[in-house]
């Protein structure tokens, strides 16, 4: 297994939350405050758009490991060279509203195809929501196989909730709630639940079986540094209370 002895030690704990800046989100202003945002409120890694450019400017920023997203493999390599210390084929969401759809066996290409390029970097790999729970599964225990060393879930943008506050929430999460309890039961590496969670949820999550979390859009959409940060805070300490509640028991 090729994780980063930080990330494993926070995947170990399920204390691990990785900052999502957005796979199509270039804008030098936008990321680099996400980026803040992260190290400033005590994330364990941070993920942007595989750009080399973006990958030295997060280094200015922060000594948190770094994640590049991408669905083109060629373009890790570059982000490699400049300083990624890891690798995300997947931030699918943001392709579903153009009506792009990543299919098994599409991925499982695109994973063989950056195995090959990049033998050695830590990988991680989402699982489209697109698929039945059951194919999910399938599909994480050949990407092992593979060569992934990280499973990330998703399904914030498939769910509808129907209400507000905590229950909405929840609502908003299950998909890849779901996912997270069906995969990580399948699967010998971490699985990283992301896609349409909050503090609310974060901790079922890690109940559900997942080593960490992702989260995006509750972050990077909003436009005051203060808050951001202040939502991550409230992540970590969501993660720190499940932590604490084992601790107790």
């Amino acid at each position: 297994m090729r994780i980063l002895p930080a990330l494993k030690t926070a995947f170990d704990q399920g204390q691990a939350l990785k900052v999502i800046s957005g796979l199509h989100n270039v804008e030098r202003d936008r990321v680099a405050a996400v980026v803040r945002a992260a190290d400033r409120g005590g994330a364990t890694f941070v993920d942007i758009a595989a750009d080399p450019d973006l990958v030295r400017m997060a280094r200015q920023f922060t000594r948190l490991p770094v994640c590049v997203s991408a669905v083109e493999p060629e373009r890790f390599v570059t982000c490699v060279a400049a300083g990624a210390d890891l690798i995300e084929i997947g931030n699918f969401d943001s392709f579903y509203a153009q009506g792009r759809r990543f299919e098994a066996e599409e991925v499982l290409s695109l994973t063989h195809a950056t195995r090959c390029l990049l033998p050695d970097i830590t990988l991680s790999v989402t699982v489209p929501h697109i698929l039945t729970l059951d194919q999910q599964v399938q599909l994480a225990e050949a990407l092992v196989k593979a060569g992934a060393d990280i499973i990330q879930t998703e399904g914030g943008t498939s769910s509808a909730p129907t209400h507000a506050g905590t229950l909405g929430l929840i609502e908003k999460a299950a998909p890849t709630l779901a996912a997270a309890y069906e995969i990580s039961r399948a699967v010998p590496v971490p699985v990283l639940c992301a896609s349409g969670l909050s503090s609310v949820t974060a901790p079922l999550a890690i109940a559900a079986g997942a080593a960490g979390i992702g989260v995006g859009s509750a972050i990077n959409k909003l436009n005051s540094d203060v808050e951001m940060i202040a939502v991550v805070r409230s992540l970590v300490e969501a993660l720190a209370i499940v932590r604490r509640s084992r601790v107790a028991v």
